[in-house]
């Protein structure tokens, strides 16, 4: 196997363990995918006083692409999450959002209000390591190369 195949099967691959284990990390992977379309995602689509969410910008990013990522972290990586397909590279972006909410955006709020975004990191570094599970588009793809 080549060097690349390797990346790409380490990428794509991800099995705990036992059919139990990769089904609770699938319900574990599908629950937190709604919620954080349904909780953040959709403030992206909703007016509230005739204007959409402000979308904090602590990097000082040009606010168009400060948007751009928290609408795609916020919204098409749940249904990637779901699938899981790509889940590893997807999950990059909204760790990157979650993360910068805890350190920087909420870093002097209160533990109650830093709580969500800390959460929130938490679950995806764990998906991120993890991987989606044998119950995964991955999974398939990385059948379907590689046998």
């Amino acid at each position: 196997m080549s060097f690349m195949q390797e990346i790409v099967k380490q990428l794509f691959h991800s099995d705990v363990g036992s059919n139990f284990n990769n089904a609770v990390l699938l319900v574990f992977r599908v629950l937190l995918a709604l919620e954080l379309f349904r909780v953040h995602g959709i403030k992206k689509f909703k007016l509230q006083n005739g204007q959409k969410e402000q979308v904090p910008n602590p990097l000082h990013l040009p606010d168009k692409l400060n948007s751009m990522i928290a609408t795609f972290s916020d919204t098409v990586v749940p249904f990637f999450l779901i699938l899981g397909l790509s889940t590893r590279l997807i999950l990059l972006p909204t760790v990157a959002v979650t993360a910068i909410g805890y350190f920087v955006v909420h870093r002097k709020d209160s533990d109650e209000i830093r709580d969500v975004p800390y959460m929130y990191t938490l679950s995806l570094l764990l998906l991120l390591f993890l991987g989606a599970g044998t119950y995964s588009i991955d999974i398939y793809l990385v059948n379907a190369i590689f046998h």
